[in-house]
């Protein structure tokens, strides 16, 4: 069996490996100089890889393609990809909330694992080519078109990624190959991304890190997930761990739908946080608000709470009305950050949408559509939160896409 692999990312040396070891004569094609371009900044450079956890917990973490995944992720589990890793030398660590990284922390020793794997397994790599556009006769898989002509195969496997961190290569080329091969193209949006935010209160606070915060996430109205962790303000909005699971929960809504809630004081209920304030008021009763809420917020979070609540900065705590004493406890509780849209494509980590599902076999990533087409990784209209989740995808769905073309 003849298998050519397109792209040299996580999906596709898990699929071009997977497919050699099953028997095939596996040609793996990779448009950039080397393999892997993306997982080099996985991390902030020292990779992810996954998530130790158990496949039930695992796709309780999938945001889009749940169903679909649970033949793949149970095939090929975050166990089972941390043990192949640990046999090809690859020594791994697991730090909070289950991530699990390189001893080395070393992105690219996560690429030479899994290089290495396919060279022992016989894969042929080839650098600096671009795939044009596949040939399909009779809705069977014939090959592929590079620039230097044609590469007659059995098997396809399309690996190319979505369109997040474009300077990796990944411009979106398996969406193309799709369309050509009659597949339906979710919409793709940039998810685990910052957001911007409308006006400029968040400039007072550029910087800022906030830990042990919350954020309730509405769409339509209607709360969509409430979150507890860090996030930071920045010049354009907001960013950190608690953002970027949020844009995965609205990056298909309409903006105008959306609302971001902080809460400053999760830790307090509103009955708790208001005997707080009165107590904070009675001991900074001669005192201007501004000096009395630095001993509940950080100094750069005061006067933007204040200015929301239309209470000047140098107002003396005795002369604090009720009614502005009950907006600086709402407030406190509920800032919505005036959500105006996402971040783009060239800083979100994954991308949301791509490949119909409904298109795609399960159990193979094999087109339904034509036969010997597979598709496999970020090109999938599957995504997940952080913590290494994304990445599995790719290496589940790559083993099952390389182990079946690898079949006659």
């Amino acid at each position: 069996m003849k298998v050519a692999v397109i792209g040299g990312g996580a999906a596709g040396l898990m699929a071009a490996w997977a497919a050699a070891e099953g028997g095939a004569d596996v040609t793996l094609f990779e448009q950039n100089e080397k393999c892997g371009k993306k997982i080099y900044i996985t991390g902030k450079g020292r990779c992810n890889v996954t998530n130790d956890c158990d496949p039930q917990e695992y796709l309780s973490h999938v945001v889009r393609g749940g169903k679909f995944l649970t033949g793949a992720v149970y095939a090929f589990p975050p166990r089972s990809l941390m043990e192949h890793l640990e046999r090809g030398g690859l020594r791994l660590k697991t730090e909070r909330g289950n991530r699990v990284f390189p001893v080395s922390d070393k992105a690219s020793d996560v690429t030479k694992c899994l290089e290495n794997y396919c060279r022992m397994a016989g894969v042929d790599i080839i650098f600096n080519t671009k795939i044009e556009k596949l040939l399909i006769l009779n809705s069977t898989m014939r090959g592929v078109i590079t620039a230097n002509g044609q590469f007659l195969c059995d098997k396809v496997i399309v690996c190319t990624g979505g369109k997040s961190y474009p300077s990796t290569g990944s411009r979106g080329d398996g969406y193309f190959f799709a369309r050509q091969a009659g597949h339906k193209v979710i919409d793709t949006v940039p998810s685990l991304c910052g957001v911007n935010l409308k006006g400029d209160y968040f400039k007072q606070m550029q910087g800022l890190s906030l830990k042990n915060v919350g954020l309730k996430v509405f769409v339509g109205g209607k709360l969509v997930k409430e979150l507890f962790g860090e996030m930071q303000f920045t010049h354009f909005g907001a960013s950190g761990p608690l953002i970027l699971t949020a844009s995965a929960l609205i990056n298909r809504a309409d903006p105008a739908h959306v609302r971001l809630v902080l809460d400053f004081k999760p830790a307090m209920t509103s009955q708790q946080l208001s005997a707080r304030l009165l107590r904070e008021f009675d001991a900074f009763k001669n005192k201007d608000i501004s000096n009395c809420l630095k001993t509940l917020l950080p100094s750069s979070a005061v006067l933007p709470l204040l200015l929301r609540c239309g209470i000047p900065a140098d107002k003396k705590i005795n002369s604090v009305t009720k009614q502005e004493r009950a907006s600086l406890l709402t407030n406190l509780k509920n800032f919505d950050m005036l959500f105006l849209s996402l971040r783009g494509f060239e800083e979100a980590v994954v991308t949301s949408g791509g490949v119909d599902l409904k298109e795609i076999d399960p159990k193979t990533m094999e087109s339904k559509l034509v036969k010997g087409l597979y598709f496999c990784g970020e090109v999938l209209d599957a995504d997940a939160f952080t913590g290494g989740f994304n990445l599995q995808i790719a290496f589940s769905t790559g083993y099952c896409a390389g182990r079946a073309a690898a079949k006659g």
